[in-house]
């Protein structure tokens, strides 16, 4: 029951942040992601990142970065962030639209 409570207060915390977010500066690291994740729609294999949910995001980051997910370059970027940067990158990437 309490970590349902922390999971809403979250989620309305992220709802009123995310504005703020997509008009914000990048966090550190999150300007490269564009380098080669589109911002866009585009016919490469590499995926949009502009929209997708934080949460996923922060979950790949984080398999990456364990070897839990399979990579070519990823899990070597990956490794190069904190949970926290993992996390303020995947929020203002997920602002993005």
């Amino acid at each position: 029951m309490k970590g349902l409570r922390i999971a809403i207060a979250a989620a309305a915390v992220a709802a009123w942040y995310q504005p703020l977010l997509a008009a914000s500066d990048p966090p550190p690291g999150a300007a490269s992601c564009s380098g080669c994740h589109s911002t866009g729609t585009t016919a490469f294999s590499i995926s949009r990142l502009y929209g997708r949910d934080a949460e996923d995001i922060t979950k790949a980051m984080a398999g990456f970065r364990d070897g839990s997910l399979p990579a070519t370059v990823m899990n070597r970027i990956a490794k190069g962030f904190t949970d926290e940067e993992s996390r303020a990158i995947a929020a203002w990437l997920a602002a993005q639209k």
